[in-house]
């Protein structure tokens, strides 16, 4: 069945895409054999991570991206983390209804994806599922985050290149970024510029930008910051004219090998501690493993001699 499925796919069949794709979000050893064999035809996608807190119009943004994208004949994939259904488990908002003029488009693929309790609200089955949007024959792949709780950074481990987006009159917002975010934003985003208080917040960035001038000096790229009003269009050409510039900035630079290298390193360490995390769930019983942690507790193990007992019960390995 996977075979005939990831041979219609490298066809351009979106359904059986849209298959695999939900294989590998929902069965760990499909996914493993989906990923194995589609892996030779990856690597050719450009991925476009889209975050920022909630309201700032990132879907209504991301929808006017697909179009500039589309003019220009670029085949375009989109992911869309959505916070999780209790009752369901699955994604609970709808992306195609956000974005259903493009939902018949044959050059465009939306896929809404749980976040599954994940921390950072990115699926574990992201990665996935951009490699099979990737093998589809995806020339751009755009991922939405959640934005829930707090503006996200895992992002960082998925995309190259991140557009962080913001509206005018978000403080909190503005603190956020402060907190970390100017770490990871390629392209900073105003939207709804149009709204008062667009010159503060585009004050306030440009601010924070100097004030780090020796990072991005040795960076060699400065974010730009872009004021958008995606409902009108406004500014939304010269922000796929940055994302743009950022690609071929990274490309130049050879930046673009080491995020793809940094991202390797990441899925490879992700997916080691997911399996060692389930052979300790096989190895060991509950009961054992309480066990342990009433001894903790009880202050008679320490829990780094606790965590060496887990792993050379499980994994046989001494520490």
């Amino acid at each position: 069945m996977i075979d005939g499925l990831i041979e219609r796919m490298l066809k351009g069949d979106k359904r059986a895409a849209a298959r695999l794709i939900t294989l590998v979000e929902n069965d760990e050893e499909k996914a493993r054999e989906i990923v194995s064999k589609i892996y030779p035809y990856t690597g050719k996608a450009y991925i476009v991570g889209i975050t920022g807190p909630p309201g700032a119009g990132k879907s209504t943004l991301l929808d006017k991206l697909i179009r500039v994208a589309r003019e220009e004949g670029k085949v375009v994939g989109v992911i869309a983390i959505d916070p999780t259904s209790p009752f369901t488990g699955g994604a609970l908002l709808g992306d195609r209804i956000r974005m259903q003029r493009h939902s018949t488009d044959p050059g465009v693929f939306i896929r809404s994806m749980a976040t599954r309790g994940s921390l950072g609200g990115l699926a574990k089955a992201t990665n996935d599922a951009i490699k099979v949007l990737d093998a589809y024959g995806c020339d751009v792949i755009f991922v939405e985050t959640v934005g829930v709780g707090q503006i996200e950074v895992d992002i960082v481990k998925t995309a190259d290149t991140v557009v962080l987006v913001t509206v005018p009159g978000l403080g909190d917002d503005i603190q956020a970024i402060k907190a970390g975010l100017m770490e990871i934003a390629d392209i900073f985003v105003i939207n709804k510029a149009d709204k008062e208080g667009a010159d503060a917040t585009y004050f306030e960035l440009n601010l924070m930008l100097d004030l780090e001038k020796e990072r991005w000096e040795k960076r060699g790229w400065r974010p730009p910051i872009v004021e958008t009003v995606a409902t009108t269009m406004r500014g939304i050409r010269d922000l796929w004219k940055a994302i743009n510039d950022h690609k071929a900035f990274l490309e130049k630079s050879g930046e673009l090998e080491k995020k793809r290298r940094f991202r390797a390193e990441e899925e490879i360490k992700t997916i080691v501690s997911d399996r060692i995390a389930r052979t300790v769930g096989k190895k060991l019983s509950e009961d054992e493993i309480s066990t342990l942690i009433e001894r903790v507790v009880k202050r008679e193990i320490d829990p780094y001699s606790a965590a060496d007992q887990v792993i050379e019960k499980a994994l046989g390995v001494k520490v």
